[in-house]
This record gives C-alpha cells, sequence and structure tokens, in this order.
C-alpha cells in the first residue's frame, strides 16, 4: 500500500487507519500471525493501532496483548496470568524519560548520582532477565529521549547531575545490555525524537492530557520505526539493492555524455551529492545487502560509468549487472532469479517515476520507493528500513562474496559433460552438527528468512531455537558447507520432534504435539536449506545426519510433512526424492510422507566429506 511507503503522511494514517487496515486484509491471505506484547509506561493503544498497519502491509497480522496504563513492570514481575496465558512471541516495553523515577538533584555527590544510576538500570534489567526466564522471547526495549527542557542549558549534558548526562548514562547502560543478550534490541527513540524535533515530539500537553510520551502527530513515526525492528526480526527484511545508473548513480547519461562528463566527484554540489550516494550504496554490502544494476545502457558504457575515477562503486561490486535494452520489468525477473531470491526481496532505485511504476505493476512484488530528488535518496531508504539490522552475522557481511563464489560454481559447470564429476570438482566439505550456541542466531535467522526451500515455513526465534537444542525430545541439525570457492556458511537446517504415530493427527492440522522424549517416530517440524546451495547434495548430506541419529536413538520412522504456501511449491515432492512414501494429502494440499528406516541404510550423499560431532544434549 502506497500510502504507508516512506515519506508517507502521518495525519493521513491516524485519520484514516479503520478504512486502511480492512484493505490491507483484503490484499492478501498469507499473513505471518505473530502475538505482541506491548507493555507502556504511557498511554499505548494509538501506537498500536498504527503500528498494526505498518505489520500488515510487511505480511505480518499481528495480535497484540496491551498493559493497562503504567503497568509494564508489575504486569512481568507479578506474572500477570493474562500475560502468561497471552504466550507473546515478542514483547515491546514502551518507555520513556517521563518514566524515569530517581533523576539527581543539583546537590547530589558523584556518588549519589551513580547510585541512582545504578538503582534505575536495575529496575529494568530485573523485568529483562525475568522476561528471558518466563517468556524465552525476543524483547525491544525503547531507549531514553531527551527532556523537553534543560535545566543547566548547554551544560546539562556535561554536569554530571543534569538530566541529559543521565539519560545519556542510562541508554549506554541500555546498550551494553543489547550487545551481551542476542535476543535484546534497542528501539532508539532517542534518535527518532531528534529527526522528527524534539520539540514537536515532547508536546508536554499529550502527556498532561492523554498521558501520551510522544505527540499524537509523532505516533506515525514511532510506529513505522519500531515496525522496521519487529518486521527484521521475523526475517521480513529486503535482500537486494536493484540500482539504475545514468541519474541514479551518477549525474547525466553515460552514453550521451561520455563517463568523462558524468557529474560525481568533489567538483560540484551535485558530483558531491552523486558521490556521497555511492558511499552510502556501497557501505550496505557491510551489512549484507547484495547490490545489482538494472539500466537501459549498452554493457560497456555502463562498465565504463561504474569504472569514474571519482566514482566509490565499481563494477565488482555488483552481483549482477543487467545493462541492456530489455524492459526492466524483465531484468528484474532475472535478477531475481539469477540469485535463487523472491522477487519480493528487492529494492528498485530508479531516478525516472515511469520506469518505477513499471516495475511496479509488472514484477509484483518488488519495492520501487519514491526517492525524490537527488540529495533526498539516501534519506528516503535510511528512513525506509529495507535492510533494518537485528543481528549482524559473518554470513551476512559475506553474503555478495558467497553469491559471486556461486556464478564462478555457475561457470565451472558448464565444463562439465556429468553432473556427478562437476560436484566432485567442486571439493565440498560439509559440517553437519546438533545446534550449538555459537550458531542460535543464524539458524533463527534462516528460519525466518527462507521461503522456497522450506517444507513447513515454520518461524522461530532464538529463544526458540535455543529450546529446540537443550530439549531432549528433539533432534536438530545445522549444516555448513564449503568447496574450493569459498564458504557458504550455515546453509541448512532440520529439526525434528521425537513422538508417536498418533501425533500425525495434530501435524495434519498444521499444530505441534506437546514435546515429549519418548517415541518410535521422528516427526519432521523444519527442513529448510538456502537456495545457494541447490543441487549441491546437502540435501543427501542432512537426511544421512538426521537417519543416522535415529538409528542411534531406536527411532525406526521418519514423518516429513509439506505445507504449502505461495512461495515453497519448488519442494513439493522433496520427500519423494529423499526415498519417502506419500501417506495421504488433506483437502487443503498438505502432504504427509513416511520413511521407514531399513537396517541396511546405505547413505545418500556421495560428494560431500562430511565432518559430525555428536553432542551430549541433542543427538
Amino acid at each position: 500500500m502506497r500510502e504507508l511507503e516512506y515519506p508517507f503522511d502521518g495525519e493521513e494514517l491516524l485519520k484514516k487507519s479503520k478504512k486502511m487496515k480492512r484493505a490491507l486484509l483484503e490484499e492478501r491471505t498469507d499473513f505471518l500471525e505473530k502475538r505482541i506484547a506491548v507493555l507502556g509506561g504511557s498511554t499505548t493503544h494509538d501506537i498500536i493501532r498504527i503500528l498494526e498497519l505498518f505489520l500488515l502491509e510487511q505480511g505480518i497480522r499481528p495480535v497484540f496483548y496491551e498493559s493497562e496504563y503504567a503497568q509494564y513492570w508489575q504486569d512481568v514481575m507479578f506474572d500477570n496470568p493474562a500475560l502468561l496465558e497471552f504466550a507473546p512471541d515478542l514483547i515491546f516495553i514502551h518507555t520513556s524519560n517521563r518514566n524515569v523515577t530517581g533523576y539527581p538533584s543539583l546537590s547530589d555527590s558523584e556518588e549519589r548520582v551513580e547510585e541512582l544510576l545504578a538503582k534505575q538500570y536495575e529496575h529494568f534489567r530485573m523485568m529483562w532477565e525475568k522476561i528471558a526466564e518466563t517468556y524465552h522471547c525476543p524483547v525491544i526495549q525503547n531507549n531514553f529521549e531527551y527532556p523537553f527542557y534543560r535545566l543547566l542549558g548547554n551544560q546539562e549534558a556535561v554536569c554530571r547531575q543534569g538530566r541529559i548526562h543521565f539519560l545519556n548514562g542510562l541508554n549506554e547502560k541500555f546498550y551494553q545490555y543489547a550487545r551481551a543478550h542476542e535476543n535484546f534490541y534497542i528501539h532508539d527513540i532517542n534518535y527518532l525524537s531528534a529527526s522528527y524535533g524534539l520539540e514537536k515530539w515532547a508536546d508536554p500537553l499529550y502527556w498532561h492530557m492523554y498521558k501520551y510520551a510522544c505527540s499524537m502527530q509523532a505516533i506515525p513515526a514511532f510506529a513505522h520505526s519500531l515496525s522496521k525492528v519487529v518486521k527484521a526480526i521475523f526475517g521480513k527484511n529486503k535482500k537486494a539493492l536493484v540500482l539504475d545508473l545514468d541519474n541514479t548513480l551518477w549525474g547525466g547519461v553515460v552514453g550521451d555524455d561520455g563517463p568523462e562528463n558524468l557529474e560525481i566527484g568533489q567538483e560540484t554540489p551535485m558530483g558531491q551529492v552523486y558521490a556521497e550516494f555511492q558511499g552510502y550504496v556501497k557501505a550496505q554490502k557491510e551489512i549484507g545487502v547484495m547490490l545489482a544494476v538494472n539500466s537501459k545502457n549498452e554493457y560497456d558504457n555502463a562498465i565504463a560509468g561504474l569504472n569514474h575515477p571519482e566514482g566509490t562503486i565499481r563494477p565488482e561490486d555488483f552481483v549482477a549487472i543487467k545493462a541492456n535494452w530489455e524492459p526492466k520489468s524483465s531484468n528484474m525477473d532475472a535478477i531475481a532469479k539469477e540469485l535463487n531470491i523472491l522477487p519480493d526481496s528487492l529494492v528498485f532505485v530508479d531516478d525516472n517515476p515511469a520506469e518505477r511504476e513499471i516495475v511496479r505493476a509488472q514484477s509484483p512484488g518488488v519495492t520501487a520507493p519514491e526517492i525524490g530528488a537527488p540529495e533526498q535518496y539516501i534519506r528516503v531508504l535510511d528512513r525506509s528500513g529495507f535492510f533494518e539490522v537485528t543481528n549482524l552475522s559473518e554470513d551476512d557481511r559475506k553474503r555478495s562474496d558467497m553469491y559471486r563464489a556461486n556464478q564462478e560454481r555457475s561457470r565451472q559447470q558448464e565444463r562439465f559433460a556429468d553432473y556427478h564429476e562437476y560436484l566432485l570438482s567442486l571439493e565440498m566439505e560439509g559440517t553437519i552438527r546438533p545446534f550449538e550456541a555459537v550458531y542460535m542466531a543464524r539458524i533463527a535467522q534462516l528460519t525466518n528468512k527462507s521461503n522456497q526451500f522450506n517444507l513447513t515455513t515454520r518461524r522461530y526465534t532464538q529463544s526458540d531455537i535455543e529450546g529446540f537444542a537443550a530439549h531432549q525430545g528433539y533432534i536438530t541439525r545445522y549444516g555448513k558447507l564449503t568447496d574450493k570457492f569459498g564458504d557458504n556458511g550455515v546453509v541448512s537446517v532440520v529439526i525434528g520432534r521425537v513422538g508417536k504415530m498418533e501425533d500425525v493427527a495434530v501435524y495434519r492440522q498444521g499444530e505441534r504435539p506437546d514435546s515429549g522424549t519418548d517415541g518410535d517416530v521422528l516427526h519432521l517440524e523444519l527442513w529448510l536449506m538456502s537456495c545457494r546451495v541447490l543441487k549441491r547434495d546437502m540435501e543427501y548430506a542432512m537426511m544421512d545426519s538426521m537417519v543416522k541419529a535415529c538409528m542411534e536413538r531406536g527411532i525406526g520412522t521418519i514423518i516429513g510433512y509439506y505445507y504449502p504456501t505461495a512461495k515453497n511449491a519448488m519442494v513439493k515432492e522433496f520427500y519423494r526424492e529423499m526415498g519417502f512414501e506419500k501417506q495421504e494429502e488433506t483437502d487443503n494440499s498438505v502432504t504427509i510422507w513416511r520413511f521407514p528406516i531399513p537396517a541396511d541404510y546405505k547413505e545418500k550423499n556421495t560428494v560431500i566429506r562430511v565432518a559430525e560431532e555428536r553432542m551430549e544434549k541433542n543427538l
């Protein structure tokens, strides 16, 4: 819905939220449903109302629990039965500087200030620890925005007794906690309030009249910012930035003006604008964003422009370059196919509004933001939050290199007539192990990002993953794959629950039985794999590992489930390829598959050298 794209009209969102909600619910049916508890230190109803719009737009259908006014701490610490029963997938704690209860006075000593700071921090830390122990779900916590007045003027941030100095110290303690706890995320309202304008943000009338921590007009900006963190946690980030060239990455038309006459660099103000934008784009690679080109141009001209001596970005920074005279919508589809991702993972940046509209119409799912004038490009992309960072893994940082290595593999494949010989030539080595701490974040990330090769498309938080790893009733495996072209990182995840054959009736309905530890059947609740290692036999190696674990535990049968979605049709017959027999197909096209483990099971993988390690808690 275009009305929800940045820059949006906050007043319109506040006025038309009910109508927009109805429209969003009618647009699609494949929502990811999540239970979100909003624990407020101030009034939260309108935040929830607008947050819901942004989440629906991202494909997340939220179910909300809302605490009573200012009961955020009590609901957690005193085990509110309603919150316990709600069993949230995520908890958002909406506090602000209005909830700080122990500011220093000007007469306080430095020691007293430190005592007050420690006490205020402890109030929150105790709550976060209780959430971790009781709810095992991600937490989003506001930091503190600055107050709307400064008693000490410009010394407010310098003097230890100043409120700004105190809030800075409290924020730093929050950040330290966030760095040490992977399921804990900061919602940066300190930056947000500064960006919005602190005087407008902190209009005291709204606090005294309605107990709003920010003005009503600021709520859409607040909800939009919060939604970016939520959708990133649940795997709804975009994956690739696709860029036009002429008047997008540089000023001018390279085919007409020649590369030497392009406007980029420090010689002119507009040249500086384009140079800054190129630097911003190139920095996206460091957070795992893949870059591609989609330009109506001769290929050689495009390369000459990208090699401009004043430019920052180079041809090798892109995983795909489509510079031709084909429709840009066709190029978008080709880029998605080449990268093995869906079109809805692409963000298209083009200065031409007609091209943006054509791509929107002809390549459903692709996002083509209204980027404005060149000096606004960075602001629009940055505020849109397409690539919001929550956990920055090593795999994220190396993603472009991984895809480029895949292109090298494809070129090598063309030199082989025999596919098996080609796989052997890759010199692949796999590591397959039960879930372990160092990869928990990456495993959770994969469960939320993988859509095409995902048989059940269940989504899990890191807390869920940690729970499966520690539970004797589950068999878990993650798989890493390297070859002579590079390290692909963690590329496959399998989760199986030990149970009885009668549990099939529960899984048939898309539900999960209560977890036990005994049984002679393994029910596969999740099997996914990154599409960048398709047809590399990693699936066979994972199957071999799961069978081995079952045999060690006396489990004789594996049951697989396929839950169809709009995106995972490619794995509809996957279990048949693994040797399973189809047992039934329900009215809603859910298929159930059975694999009796033979005593003389022969390993299916013949091309990957696999190192396995047995761990005590989870075979």
